[in-house]
């Protein structure tokens, strides 16, 4: 599944290298660290401390993925819920998240078809199904902050 909330810090840090456009050489740059000492601090080789949050935070602005917070609030049994910004939100925007939603519902629904054909539901299974559930609730609280912020009263009136 490619949205797969991953399992360790490690994970997330491959994962946000992997995407970052241009990849290891490009985050490395980016970051301002030489292709050998960023593979070091990534990987953390040779007693090397971690990519900081910070860096981190960094690939992932330019890359558009959330690895970090999801992992993040995965590890408390929670959600990340990426926040549209009111501002930019209009109809279009509130339809395209429309559809992003019912798409994630759908993926919930695929897997749990898959795992029913044979009559039972493995660990394995449930973990994906439940990964895919928490990416479509995730989605939906999106949904309904941005309706709220998008069509809140603005004017300060009360009806």
């Amino acid at each position: 599944m490619e949205d797969a909330v991953l399992k360790t810090r490690r994970e997330v840090v491959s994962a946000i290298i992997c995407s970052y456009p241009g990849g290891r050489e490009c985050a490395a740059a980016r970051i301002g660290l030489a292709l050998k000492k960023f593979d070091n601090h990534a990987y953390e080789n040779n007693n090397s401390r971690p990519l900081t949050d910070a860096q981190l935070f960094q690939l992932e602005q330019e890359s558009g993925t959330q690895h970090l917070p999801t992992y993040v609030a995965a590890m408390y049994g929670g959600l990340f819920v990426p926040v549209p910004d009111p501002e930019t939100m209009d109809n279009v925007e509130m339809y395209t998240l429309s559809v992003q939603v019912a798409a994630k519902r759908g993926t919930v629904d695929q897997e749990i078809a898959k795992a029913l054909a044979d009559g039972c539901i493995t660990e394995l299974e449930a973990e994906h199904i439940l990964n895919a559930h928490n990416l479509h609730m995730a989605a939906r609280h999106a949904e309904v902050l941005a309706s709220i912020d998008l069509y809140r009263n603005k004017s300060g009136a009360i009806q």
